[in-house]
């Protein structure tokens, strides 16, 4: 009996090393967690050249599917997150998938659509996770901000705050992108600082819709990009 239990302890006890050692090199190597998420959300890491004249929404979807593919992401549809407004008018919201949506990093930024815009008071009361540190750009990097130089926090949506077009006779989207002289764009911000509010949508319109008026508001043509698929 006493051989007996001894034998017991040693083969509980090997059997428990075994098992520790296993997780360990698990852990080592990076076996045993779960791969990050693709990347399905990015904020371009430079604007078209043009102001606000994108060619579009077909010119600003391509603009973020040639920064996309330049990072070996280019197997998804990426939509830029822009609304137009008049005839045919289209919301940002609606183009861009039902998420989640993830940066570069693997870091979830917003569940679905309604999260993304806080539909709901409850789940606007959480908020999404667009920050500084997470609006990372298609190469990962965290991009310029309040207090950095230059200041590029300005990103074009011509959205209003719930992602939807406006339905004014104002212009908020550069004649839907394709003017780079006259007009103005509604800017969000990807950090949530300045301008009055912390939407990373909707804070306030650019001085004119050519790249020096953008960048004279701190920004320098840049859009969100969300993958659709």
């Amino acid at each position: 009996m006493l051989n007996t239990g001894r034998n017991i302890r040693f083969i509980l006890g090997a059997a428990m090393l075994l098992l520790s050692t296993t997780a360990f090199g698990q852990a080592k190597d990076g076996k045993g967690k779960g791969a990050p998420a693709p990347m399905s959300f990015f904020v371009t890491s430079v604007g078209a050249g043009k102001g606000a004249d994108l060619g579009g929404l077909a010119g600003a979807d391509m603009h973020c599917q040639m920064l996309a593919a330049a990072v070996g992401r280019g197997s998804s549809t990426w939509h830029a997150y822009l609304s137009t407004q008049g005839a045919g008018a289209v919301n940002a919201r609606d183009r861009i998938g039902t998420g989640p949506w993830a940066n570069a990093k693997g870091q979830v930024i917003a569940a679905n659509v309604a999260e993304l815009h806080g539909d709901t008071l409850e789940i606007a009361r959480m908020g999404n996770r667009i920050t500084k540190t997470s609006a990372l750009s298609e190469k990962g990097e965290v991009m310029n901000g309040l207090g950095d130089t230059p200041n590029e926090h300005d990103i074009l949506t011509g959205s209003q705050p719930d992602g939807r077009a406006y339905t004014d006779a104002a212009d908020h989207t550069c004649s839907n992108w394709t003017s780079s002289g006259m007009g103005t764009a509604q800017l969000g911000h990807f950090d949530r600082m300045g301008g009055g509010n912390a939407s990373w949508n909707s804070v306030h319109p650019s001085q004119g819709c050519g790249q020096q008026n953008l960048v004279a508001t701190g920004g320098a043509g840049k859009l969100y990009c969300f993958a659709i698929n």
